[in-house]
């Protein structure tokens, strides 16, 4: 499949990057369905999804495949600020940097970022996290939003991560008794 088609798979999921199909966000999935990968993996997109995408390739639609998670309302996390303890293992997990905190800091959510993909839950170590159906379910961000801030966060990682290489690098070399 061409890429084009890639990119009209991607456009039909929901963008919360929330891993539950079994892939690293929502275009390693789309990949993976160009490839031939079942279309009924994605709890937060639902029957409508598996519809559209049967419907853009052809395919016959399927019902979601419950070992995936079932489909439900969209829902955001919200953060018990009064037992946040400020430990800050809630920021990298966020796709979309829809948490605000700083170590040692109580940290919250911005509800109309979040993509309830609930990938904050598991590492927060109080259990001050949940999810709720947003106060205007409208206000929630757009499919296009959620691929945009979460392609910011992954170039972001990734710049961190190199310069952290070359650092670590150059710390080396000094430390061998290289100076350039």
């Amino acid at each position: 499949m061409s890429a084009v088609d890639i990119k009209a798979i991607d456009g039909l999921l929901p963008q919360t990057q929330c891993t539950r199909c079994g892939y690293a966000g929502c275009l390693p999935y789309a990949t993976a369905i160009s490839e031939g990968a079942p279309i009924n993996q994605c709890p937060p997109g639902g029957i409508a999804t598996i519809e559209a995408l049967a419907e853009l390739l052809g395919r016959e639609v399927l019902a979601l495949n419950p070992a995936n998670g079932v489909e439900s309302a969209a829902r955001v996390a919200v953060i018990d600020e009064s037992r946040c303890i400020g430990c800050a293992k809630c920021l990298p997990p966020c796709p979309v940097d829809a948490i605000i905190g700083a170590p040692r800091f109580l940290h919250t959510v911005v509800s109309a970022l979040c993509t309830g993909c609930e990938l904050c839950i598991a590492p927060c170590p109080v259990d001050c996290i949940s999810m709720v159906e947003p106060a205007a379910p409208q206000a929630l961000p757009a499919p296009h939003q959620n691929r945009e801030r979460y392609q910011a966060h992954q170039a972001r990682v990734q710049r961190r991560a190199a310069e952290r290489a070359a650092l670590l690098a150059a710390r080396k070399k000094l430390a061998l008794g290289d100076p350039q």
